[in-house]
């Protein structure tokens, strides 16, 4: 089926499967549609229907409620066209960057998981087939009994991947979640789309990193760290982890972040920010005792600690929206850096 696309300054056509969302289209064929979440959540992915007609996957998606439906507006990475269809988008339509590693459908299955806290856990998904992604992407991913897809950076960083590292928080009424922390997920066939994300480290960018990172959002930060010391990327610059929890028992990948610092002792800082605890518990200092542990919210502690240590850096964001938005004001006001030196992708 034909796809026909006006953007703001051209006009494109591409092909798509029976059932495919139009944004997993476009993307698969190279185009960068516009979208953050792709999973139906922030209504980033809108366009206005021409001609044509379109199936609708996920009615009560809720990046519907600013759409004009009444003028044709429909989110495309929930609907697929059922013949040729011709649409609107109201932003700039380019091509992905030479060497970018194209989005495509692919499939797995769950292995490995490891319960980390009460609500955190970890698992692995072993591909049919090998894949590339960069250090700080992020993939959507389904399973029967679910509908739609939910987005989840990987952790591991590898060329031609054969697994997929994730870590997920339980969320009360998240479907998938729930249904992954419940039922023993090992042997759950799933599928993916992707590699998706702009929050993407490269060694080339030749900057100082601070990375800023709530709960599970560590995941895509992890990724970039192993990049970072695989290509001994701190030995020429500094970089400072800052990893937001509630409490000591809401810790996890200590040891796993100890390991980076081992890597890179003089030049990397990791600080863990325990936001429901009036005072640092000297026995976590002990288990950990080469990371710095804190009290308050994550984007406070980081502002405490990197107060005249802004220049040549490039931030990488990550985490519940709220802690993003109240990093990105930290070092909007703060630090005082540009937006093309802040990093982030907002999928929640």
């Amino acid at each position: 089926m034909k796809v026909q696309v006006q953007a703001r300054n051209r006009a494109v056509q591409f092909g798509a499967n029976p059932g495919e969302s139009v944004l997993y289209a476009g993307l698969r064929n190279g185009f960068k549609l516009p979208y953050e979440c792709a999973t139906g959540t922030c209504g980033t992915c809108k366009a206005k229907l021409v001609s044509g007609d379109i199936d609708e996957h996920w009615p009560d998606a809720p990046g519907k409620k600013n759409l004009k439906l009444e003028q044709g507006e429909f989110l495309m990475c929930q609907c697929s066209a059922r013949g040729e269809l011709s649409i609107e988008v109201g932003a700039f339509l380019t091509d992905m960057e030479a060497g970018a590693v194209q989005p495509d459908h692919f499939k797995g299955t769950i292995r490995d998981t490891r319960q980390l806290t009460a609500d955190v856990m970890s698992f692995s998904v072993a591909l049919k087939e090998p894949c590339d992604f960069d250090a700080g992407q992020f993939v959507v991913l389904r399973c029967s009994g679910v509908e739609g897809y939910r987005g989840y950076s990987m952790v591991n960083f590898d060329r031609r991947a054969e697994r997929l590292d994730f870590v997920i928080k339980k969320l009360s009424g998240g479907c998938l979640t729930e249904k992954l922390f419940r039922d023993n997920p090992d042997g759950m066939e799933v599928e993916l789309f992707g590699p998706l994300g702009v929050a993407t480290f490269y060694p080339e960018i030749d900057k100082n990193l601070l990375c800023i990172a709530g709960g599970s959002g560590i995941a895509g930060i992890m990724s970039i760290l192993s990049r970072a010391t695989d290509e001994r990327y701190f030995a020429k610059h500094r970089g400072h982890v800052f990893f937001g929890v509630r409490t000591s028992e809401d810790v996890f990948f200590g040891e796993e972040l100890e390991a980076f610092k081992a890597a890179a002792p003089d030049n990397l800082q990791i600080v863990i920010a325990l936001s429901h605890m009036e005072s640092v518990p000297g026995e976590l200092q002990r288990r950990y005792p080469t990371l710095e542990f804190d009290t308050g919210w994550v984007h406070e502690v980081a502002g405490r600690y990197m107060q005249g240590s802004y220049e040549n850096v490039m931030a990488y964001l990550a985490g519940p929206p709220p802690a993003v938005d109240a990093s990105i004001r930290l070092l909007l006001l703060q630090a005082r850096l540009t937006t093309d030196s802040i990093r982030y992708d907002k999928f929640s």
